[in-house]
């Protein structure tokens, strides 16, 4: 097999011989096919195969994968077990009540709320852009940073800091 710069020179003949040589060690052959085949390594034309015979009605169906229940049964109709469909439903539990918000919480919208409006329409309290765009961003500002102010740092209440992570 000579090689050129990029890989094998004749590509469709590589290939032949790759899958001669899989075909003589028996990957991708069903089980009621011949196995003893000639372990030669020429790019040979596969030879037919045959139809199989469609199993009749006075044959038992063969299990699919050995479970005794053929593919058509287990894919489409209900579960062979027999089991009750309340069985395996996950029911979550109440998800506790939303906690209430503090006074420092509408402290914190009000700042927000007054620096949209400066922003956007300080005409509507009376007010010149002029005045009302540095007092929006100033309200906005200070919205924000009561915001992170609230944030709380550290360990959790009852946590314990030299245990490290836990779950």
């Amino acid at each position: 097999m000579s090689r050129g710069k990029d890989g094998p020179e004749d590509v469709d003949a590589t290939f032949a011989e790759i899958v001669a040589d899989l075909r003589a060690e028996g990957v991708g052959l069903f089980p009621d096919e011949d196995l003893e085949k000639p372990a030669g390594k020429t790019a040979e034309k596969p030879a037919e195969k045959t139809p199989r015979p469609e199993p009749s009605d006075a044959e038992p169906e063969p299990g699919w994968r050995g479970g005794g229940t053929s593919w058509d049964k287990t894919l489409f109709e209900d579960d062979p077990a027999g089991s009750s469909e309340d069985e395996g439903h996950f029911v979550p539990p109440e998800p506790p009540p939303l906690p209430r918000p503090r006074k420092g919480a509408f402290i914190v919208l009000l700042f927000f709320l007054l620096g949209l409006l400066l922003l956007i329409a300080p005409n509507l309290i009376g007010m010149g852009t002029r005045l009302g765009t540095p007092l929006g961003i100033l309200a906005l500002a200070t919205a924000i940073a009561l915001l992170l102010l609230r944030v709380r740092q550290g360990p959790p209440p009852g946590a314990d800091p030299n245990n490290g992570a836990q779950v």
